[in-house]
């Protein structure tokens, strides 16, 4: 049966009210993580800020699973420019970087400015230093670059702090019932309000550059696939045939749109130029073929089917040739992703549950991710060193992130209520 994937309405319709931020709860770390002190930085402006730069950088490089950031409360000075640095202290704490700065402002165009510099502990010698500039409302903005500019200076990987996820909420008052299409930073904070409805809201999906979402919305009645633009609210109605319209995925060059379509008669996944508004039939088959995915270089798309007997993943080259299975191992696989190098999937897997599986395209060697029961949806982060997906944690529904490679884990529950359908958004632009 698909109906799991296929309907996920039946699995989103969760009861409670939903805040709008979310909050980040590390459950797993990693032991070999790289030490580092995030000094407080200096407040020179003469005024209260509403942000703590510093704690934030901290707090972005922790839940990366790659850092282990030193407790305020055991350093021994607070420098905020590098000639106050005594080195050996910092050393006998075992650091091995450290990250001081300031915050200061100019009056002539309002705008603050923090200035940072790293420094690698036991050779003394500074890796990088900038002045970064804003607003008050861009205080948090400016964290997260700077987190971004740390982790990538140190591990050679560019850092996705700055980047953000979209999200479904649903709250529930009485009778009345309401989901909600948000958006906030990768770290949950600041969500956006995108859409709302009465009826469900699913399979957000970032297009490449980052300023639009394409989304399966019930608002009718049935499900239709719209592409809204972020910052300007403006919906484009996308797909709205009869039957089942649902799973839109953005090709990488954001030209064309992967979905689902039972139009005629069966759930067979269509292409879709946005330019020519042309569609194209991709598969061809008496089973039920969904949920498609863009392989990076935009040659091949994963998707799931039942045509094996129950669901799998199958992949299939976008001129149409024949697909072929992938997933071999257990009774249920759906829900494919591809890694950022295009050489592994990532998708979900039924063992006692539920749980995030990766497939290695070479080895052929599946290795499990996840050990809680109900994991869908997964999402890969931009610089694909982490997914994002959907789980429940004491019977609520709660986003989750794992590290692929460091093994590190942590949720975003809702202060109240249940979140779903998590999407990574691409790298931003800064403004």
């Amino acid at each position: 049966m698909l109906n799991r994937f296929l309907l996920i309405v039946c699995l989103s319709v969760l009861s409670g009210p939903v805040a709008a931020d979310l909050v980040i709860e590390i459950t797993k770390g990693v032991k070999a993580a790289l030490p580092i002190a995030v000094v407080p930085f200096a407040n020179d402006t003469g005024q209260s800020l509403n942000e703590d730069i510093a704690q934030i950088v901290s707090d972005d490089l922790l839940r990366s699973g790659d850092f282990d950031p030193l407790a305020r409360a055991r350093m021994l000075s607070l420098p905020s420019a590098g000639d106050e640095i005594y080195f050996r202290d910092w050393s006998i704490l075992g650091q091995r970087s450290l990250l001081v700065g300031n915050v200061t402002y100019d009056a002539a165009s309002q705008k603050f400015r923090a200035q940072y510099e790293l420094y690698d502990v036991k050779s003394q010698t500074r890796l990088v230093g900038k002045v970064l500039s804003g607003g008050r409302d861009k205080l948090r903005d400016i964290a997260h670059a700077i987190a971004d500019t740390v982790y990538e200076t140190l591990t050679g990987e560019r850092g996705v702090f700055a980047t953000q996820i979209a999200y479904v909420t649903l709250e529930q008052k009485g009778s009345d019932v309401q989901y909600k299409m948000e958006v906030a930073d990768a770290d949950g904070q600041r969500s956006k309000l995108i859409f709302r409805s009465k009826m469900p809201l699913l399979s957000p999906a970032w297009a490449p550059d980052g300023k639009k979402l394409a989304y399966v919305s019930f608002e009718s009645g049935r499900p239709a696939i719209y592409i809204q633009d972020i910052a300007s609210g403006t919906r484009t109605l996308i797909a709205n045939y009869k039957g089942l319209n649902s799973a839109p995925s953005w090709s990488p060059d954001g030209n064309q749109l992967a979905m689902t379509l039972s139009k005629d008669g069966n759930a067979e996944i269509y292409i879709l130029d946005l330019r020519s508004s042309q569609l194209r039939r991709l598969t061809r088959h008496w089973a039920i073929d969904t949920e498609p995915s863009w392989s990076p270089d935009g040659k091949s798309i994963v998707f799931t089917s039942d045509r094996g007997g129950g669901p799998q993943v199958y992949m299939v080259g976008v001129d149409g040739n024949q697909p072929r299975r992938l997933t071999f191992e257990g009774s249920y696989n759906a829900r494919p992703r591809f890694s950022l190098d295009g050489n592994t999937i990532y998708y979900v897997h039924q063992r006692s549950g539920f749980n995030l599986a990766a497939l290695d395209l070479e080895t052929d060697q599946n290795t499990i991710l996840t050990e809680t029961d109900m994991d869908e949806s997964p999402s890969v982060a931009p610089n694909g060193s982490m997914i994002i997906y959907a789980t429940l944690k004491q019977g609520k529904g709660v986003l989750a992130v794992v590290g692929v490679n460091s093994g590190s884990k942590y949720t975003l529950p809702a202060r109240v209520g249940d979140v779903r359908e998590p999407a990574w958004s691409p790298f931003l632009k800064v403004n």
